[in-house]
C-alpha cells in the first residue's frame, strides 16, 4: 500500500497497513527553528526555507520527510496570506489585504508575526465595508506552477498530494475587522457580520474555484478551517455559530466537493466538541488538530465513539506539555495511547497536533514520530 492509498483508506474509515503520518501543512508544519535543530540533531545540511511566514513555518525537506516516515508532499501556493506584503517599520509588515503584523522575537529568534492592525477596525456600517477593496483571487500569478508541480507529485510519487491554502471564512473575517470588534458585530450589528462572512465567502470559494479547477483531480484532501475554541469552551456559541458562521462554510464546503473527489478537512484548535455535529452534517470528513488538552476533546475514546463513524481525526496528540516538555519515553507512551484509541477500525491520520514550536527537543520529535511508524501498524 502506498501513502496516497494509506491516505485514502484511513480517511475512508477502514484500516491501511499503518497509520498515516502528515507533516508540513500550515497547521500541521514544522517551525524554522523545530526545523533547524532537528536537522543539527539528524546531521543533515542545509537550511530549509520558510514557507509561511507568519507562524515561521519551513519546507521540510524529502531527506526529513523520508527519515519521519511521513506519507504527504504539500503543494506551497504563492497565493498566501503574505502575498505582495509590504515591508513597514519596526519589524512589521502590511499583507495585501491591509491586515499589518509585527515580529515578535525569543533569544534574538524570530519566532512568528501578530496582529497590530487591521484594515476594517473603523468601518461603521455595511456600506463601509463595501468600500473595501479585495485582492484578486484569480490573479494567475498565484497559480503559476501548481497545475504542473500537482501533476508531477501525483504521477511520479505515491505520496498524498496536499495544498498549503486553508479555506478560512470566519477566522479570515475577525483578521480583517479586528477579533473584538467582530465578536461585537455578531452580537450587535449582525448585519456587518453577515455583509463581511458574505465578502470572504465570495473570496474563499473564488480561490478554491482557481485552485481546484488546477489541481482537483490531484489532491487527497482539500483543507479549510477557522478556530471556533478556547481552551475552555467553543468561543462563540453554537447557536451563533449555526445562524451565521456554518450557513457560509456548507455553501463553500458544497462548492468543493462539486469540484474534486478529495476528502474534506476542518482546522479548529480549543474545545468544540458542540460544533462537531456541524461539521459532520456540512460535509466534513475529517477534523483537526483534537487538541487534548482543551475540554472536551482529551477523551478519545468518547469522540471516536460518538462521531468515529462519520467523522475521520487528524492530529490528537499533546503538543502543549508532552511533546515540549516531557522525556522521550513520555511522549512513546502517550503515543502508544492516541493510537490505542484512535486507529481501531481506522478513521486516523497522525499529525504533531499542530505545528511543531521552536522549544519542541529534536529527541522528542524523532521519538514520536518513529513510534507512530512502528507502533501504528495493523
Amino acid at each position: 500500500m502506498d501513502s496516497r492509498d494509506r491516505f485514502s483508506t484511513a480517511i475512508s474509515h477502514q484500516e491501511p497497513d499503518r497509520v498515516p503520518i502528515d507533516l508540513g501543512g500550515i497547521v500541521t508544519g514544522i517551525t524554522k527553528g523545530a526545523n533547524r535543530s532537528l536537522k543539527a540533531y539528524l546531521g543533515m545540511e542545509g537550511q530549509d526555507p520558510i514557507v509561511d511566514r507568519i507562524q515561521q513555518l519551513a519546507k521540510p525537506s524529502d531527506a526529513l520527510l523520508d527519515r519521519l516516515h511521513v506519507d504527504s508532499r504539500y503543494l506551497y501556493l504563492s497565493a498566501s496570506r503574505d502575498w505582495s506584503d509590504i515591508e513597514l517599520t519596526d519589524d512589521s509588515y502590511q499583507d495585501e489585504f491591509g491586515v499589518v503584523r509585527k515580529a515578535a522575537y525569543s533569544l534574538n529568534d524570530l519566532l512568528y508575526y501578530d496582529f497590530i492592525d487591521h484594515p476594517l477596525k473603523n468601518a461603521e456600517s455595511v456600506a463601509d465595508l463595501a468600500k473595501f477593496k479585495w485582492p484578486d483571487p484569480h490573479d494567475p500569478a498565484r497559480y503559476a506552477g501548481l497545475e504542473e508541480e500537482a501533476r508531477d507529485l501525483y504521477e511520479r510519487t505515491g505520496y498524498g498530494v496536499m495544498v498549503n491554502l486553508i479555506g478560512s471564512i470566519f477566522e479570515f473575517s475577525w483578521y480583517l475587522r479586528g477579533y473584538v470588534n467582530f465578536m461585537e458585530d455578531m452580537m450587535v450589528r449582525p448585519e456587518m457580520a453577515e455583509a463581511l462572512l458574505d465578502a470572504q465567502l465570495e473570496y474563499q470559494t473564488a480561490l478554491m474555484d482557481e485552485m481546484l479547477k488546477r489541481i482537483g483531480g490531484y489532491v487527497s484532501v482539500v483543507m479549510t478551517g477557522s478556530d471556533l475554541g478556547t481552551q475552555r469552551a467553543p468561543m462563540i456559541s453554537p447557536e451563533t455559530y449555526r445562524t451565521i458562521i456554518w450557513p457560509r462554510y456548507r455553501k463553500l464546503w458544497a462548492f468543493i466537493k462539486s469540484k474534486t473527489q478529495a476528502k474534506l478537512f476542518y482546522h479548529s484548535c480549543g474545545s468544540i466538541v458542540p460544533m462537531i455535529p456541524f461539521l459532520i452534517e456540512g460535509g466534513v470528513d475529517v477534523i483537526h488538530p483534537v487538541q487534548p488538552m482543551a475540554t472536551g476533546m482529551g477523551d478519545r475514546k468518547s469522540l471516536k465513539r460518538q462521531f468515529g463513524d462519520r467523522l475521520a481525526f487528524w492530529g490528537g496528540f499533546d503538543q502543549q506539555d508532552v511533546l515540549p516538555n516531557g522525556s522521550p519515553e513520555r511522549v512513546r507512551d502517550e503515543a502508544k495511547r492516541l493510537l490505542d484509541e484512535f486507529m481501531p477500525g481506522g478513521g486516523y491520520v497522525f499529525a504533531a497536533g499542530h505545528n511543531i514550536q521552536a522549544d519542541v527537543p529534536p529527541e522528542n520529535v524523532i521519538a514520536l514520530f518513529d513510534t507512530v511508524y512502528e507502533y501504528g501498524r495493523y
